[in-house]
């Protein structure tokens, strides 16, 4: 696989272009949902900080163990696992309440997200797992791994597996869902492509299928591209045309059921997976 140092020089400028982009987009993209933060769902492994206004003693990092609850000062084990920030905030304040603090006024936040986590694989710089945090959408989870590489398709998939009434998810029941979006919509802040991730998804963003560029462009080469790519867009990813090359006289070497064949292309033809486009030499 090349690596960005490797390409031409105007295809790594697009391609840094489009990672910053990327990256800028996951801080500024609205979210397809209202939820927030609060309705993060605590699980095991999580670290909270929880804040009782009036009483700093009892504020601090408290980890939620692997049965959902931890030991917290005067009430001894309490239960968070399963709960919502915004409800398990309430248990506490109810508890807190029962002959300790008259109205006790509590804040609970997540200051390590541990317990839930997303997949991230295919063309990405750092696959693998991503914290999930509260309200995390599609775009951010992509910038998490490090944005897509200059292999990736333009497409995004999403596999979320089922889940049991309880919220837990069933890894053995068929009936997962898919969704797909596009990466230039996700960079445009398409709404409704940049779903709200739920843990266990699975992300994967494929490889870009291939089509080679040669003759009288500056940086001949393999290149990947996305749906609808013209030839025109094609020549742009080579860096155009060289003043000596011949636009009118560009062929198109295309592999039709097993044959060769050689297409006369417009620059608004789409160009196939596997194409090559050769732009010959100036007569004159």
């Amino acid at each position: 696989m090349q690596t960005p140092a490797s390409f031409p020089e105007s295809r790594r400028k697009a391609t840094w272009g489009g990672i910053v982009l990327l990256a800028t987009v996951a801080l500024c993209a609205p979210r397809v949902s209202a939820q927030s933060a609060a309705d993060y769902v605590i699980g095991a492994q999580d670290v909270l900080t929880i804040q009782v206004f009036d009483q700093a003693d009892l504020g601090g990092k408290y980890t939620v163990e692997a049965d959902g609850t931890f030991g917290f000062p005067l009430i001894g084990r309490v239960k968070a696992g399963g709960l919502t920030l915004r409800s398990f905030e309430g248990e506490l304040k109810t508890k807190l309440a029962d002959g300790y603090f008259k109205n006790p006024q509590v804040t609970v936040a997540v200051e390590q997200y541990r317990s839930q986590r997303v997949f991230v694989n295919g063309e990405v710089r750092m696959p693998g797992p991503v914290p999930l945090t509260g309200g995390m959408t599609l775009i951010e989870a992509l910038s998490r791994a490090g944005s897509t590489l200059p292999t990736a398709s333009g497409e995004v998939s999403v596999v979320r597996p089922p889940q049991t009434s309880a919220g837990v998810i069933d890894t053995s029941a068929a009936g997962a869902e898919m969704f797909r979006a596009s990466i230039r919509d996700l960079e445009s802040g398409v709404l409704k492509q940049n779903i709200e991730l739920r843990d266990g998804d699975q992300i994967y963003v494929p490889r870009a299928e291939m089509i080679y560029v040669f003759g009288q462009v500056k940086n001949p080469g393999s290149y990947g591209i996305q749906k609808d790519t013209t030839v025109l867009q094609a020549l742009s990813l080579a860096g155009g045309v060289t003043p000596n090359g011949a636009m009118g006289r560009i062929e198109i070497v295309r592999i039709v059921n097993g044959e060769t064949k050689t297409v006369k292309p417009k620059l608004s033809d789409v160009v196939l997976p596997g194409d090559t486009i050769k732009v010959p030499e100036r007569y004159f």
